[in-house]
């Protein structure tokens, strides 16, 4: 395990260093002067043009400039905005909370409706497992902003009983989720229908397993099995790839926030990829990646622990 965890660990690091490099050689692989970006076009004096060149070290070689960025970065500094005129890193935190409870609101809905949906199926064969199936499937093939706009037609606008985008209240936490329910569900309902999938077609194999008949065949109470000898072993698989979901509910906030116009690090990104920002681009594309990698690492670590039967390093496999 230590072996295992030390060489996760020197991945981590592997991937960030290169994902760094990626990030950091987009604004120098872009057509143009650098200056030019960061000044959006406006008209500057030599002066300026001079001091921001300086302030950015791009008179330094391209390694200098590397290595200084890096440095600041790992000491928390990502530069400054040019759209917001503020640190980098402040404008992150301002914004993460909101990320974070959308993604966290999502997730559960995701495991609620995703592993209920699955379990029913399985359980359920005949009409309820074919309407799971195509409820599913639509779920699963139509797309976030698809899903946003008939949400907001349906329950903010006919309805009434949520918010519509950029509404709501923003005070406490209940007034918060309230106002968080239909992009969270915009969400999560993707994928929610594949982890219905995955769930089901585990529960189906585990139903299947010897040990399940030898149970049933001893007169145990078919509640007990479903519990403790098929949905128990049936959460290994499901924990994996709600693992990964879990990380591209994170990608899958920039169409969300966008759409219902929360202020969070999503729809910042489509904000200043829009406006050219490469200070933020840069830095939340580097969370994200490392949000990815260490939402792996803690699934490898935990698919042990729920199914013994899998050894360090097959959960994200």
């Amino acid at each position: 395990m230590i072996r295992f965890l030390a060489g996760r660990l020197a991945g981590l690091v592997a991937v960030l260093l290169v994902t760094s490099v990626v990030v950091f050689g987009t604004l120098h692989l872009a057509p143009g002067d650098p200056v030019t970006f960061l000044l959006h076009g406006r008209p500057a004096s030599p002066e300026t043009v001079a001091a921001l060149r300086a302030e950015h070290h791009l008179d330094d070689p391209l390694a200098v400039q590397y290595g200084k960025w890096l440095g600041g970065v790992l000491s928390g500094d990502f530069g400054r905005s040019a759209q917001y005129h503020q640190d980098v890193t402040a404008l992150l935190g301002s914004r993460l909370p909101g990320t974070a409870l959308l993604v966290g609101y999502s997730a559960l809905l995701v495991a609620v409706l995703g592993v209920g949906a699955g379990v029913l199926a399985a359980l359920r064969p005949g009409l309820l497992d074919r309407t799971v199936l195509i409820g599913t499937g639509v779920a699963t093939a139509t797309p976030s902003f698809v899903t946003a706009i008939a949400l907001v037609s349906l329950f903010s606008v006919q309805l009434g009983w949520f918010p519509g985008p950029g509404g709501g209240a923003a005070g406490g936490l209940g007034p918060r989720l309230h106002q968080l329910t239909l992009p969270a569900l915009a969400l999560a309902l993707t994928f929610a229908g594949l982890l219905a999938r995955v769930t089901r077609s585990a529960m189906l194999d585990e139903m299947g397993r010897e040990h399940v008949e030898v149970a049933r065949a001893r007169g145990v109470a078919g509640r007990s099995v479903v519990r403790r000898h098929v949905l128990r072993n049936a959460l290994g698989p499901v924990v994996t790839v709600g693992g990964t979901m879990l990380a591209g509910l994170l990608i899958g906030t920039a169409i969300v926030e966008t759409a219902f116009d929360v202020p969070g690090l999503g729809s910042l990104l489509v904000q200043s990829v829009t406006s050219q920002d490469f200070a933020v681009v840069q830095a939340v594309t580097l969370l994200s990646v490392a949000a990815f990698v260490l939402v792996n690492l803690a699934v490898d670590l935990l698919a042990p622990l729920i199914d013994p039967r899998l050894s360090p390093g097959e959960g994200s496999s």
